[in-house]
């Protein structure tokens, strides 16, 4: 089961945290963006997707691509989990 301190939440350490991780990837995306050309680089959208994707396959792999289980293990509805595969190109 995932503690507090693997995801992150405890501010005191960076012992397993995604956070630098997350970080240092946030700061190759900005350099890799050109604000004169690009208005709207959609930013979020991108990040979302960059980490939406590898957990939604590693939670799926780790539930043995059982759905309902992964969306539980997730926190979201299945339905939810269902259309964000469907969204990305994903099959569970």
């Amino acid at each position: 089961m995932a503690t507090d301190d693997m995801l992150g939440q405890r501010p005191d350490t960076d012992g397993g945290s995604l956070r630098p991780h997350v970080a240092r990837k946030v700061r190759q995306l900005l350099a890799d963006i050109d604000p004169e050309v690009v208005d709207d680089p959609n930013l979020y959208a991108i990040a979302l997707r960059e980490f939406e994707i590898p957990l939604f396959t590693e939670v799926l792999n780790f539930c043995g691509g059982n759905q309902s289980k992964a969306a539980a293990l997730l926190g979201i509805h299945r339905a939810t989990l269902r259309k964000k595969l469907r969204d990305y190109g994903l099959h569970g």
